[in-house]
């Protein structure tokens, strides 16, 4: 007869997964807003326009932001595994508890970033 807590183990290595695969997809995201960003800081350097000047300054905030979203996805996959090994011990030792205060600290620093972001698009966007 197979072992109940299989199951539960299966389950915890799938949400590891989920969480990493998440973190890898925030990382390359932004790497892209990073390069987008040093991109048009070469552009403008090559051809220079009207408000060259500003577009220069507004394409350090694409590094700035980039940076910023891949140490969350640095923090993710550190979290996921420091997760996925307590929430281990814990079933192995029958004293399995739901996440706690983490998932909403992670989320609230998305619900950040997601704003900056944001505003960062409509700031730029309205300069053109």
């Amino acid at each position: 007869m197979p072992d109940p807590t299989i199951t539960e183990h299966l389950a915890n290595e799938r949400t590891f997964l989920a969480w990493i695969r998440t973190s890898i997809s925030v990382i390359v995201f932004g790497f892209v807003v990073a390069k987008f960003g040093i991109t048009l800081r070469e552009l403008f350097r090559l051809h220079p326009g009207p408000g060259g000047a500003a577009s220069v300054a507004q394409s350090g905030w694409s590094l700035a932001i980039g940076i910023g979203f891949m140490l969350l996805g640095v923090l993710m996959s550190v979290v996921a595994v420091t997760r996925y090994h307590h929430t281990r011990q814990r079933l192995l030792t029958g004293q399995f508890q739901p996440a706690g205060p983490i998932v909403t600290f992670l989320a609230a620093i998305t619900i950040a970033f997601g704003l900056v972001l944001s505003a960062y698009l409509l700031l730029t966007g309205l300069g053109h």
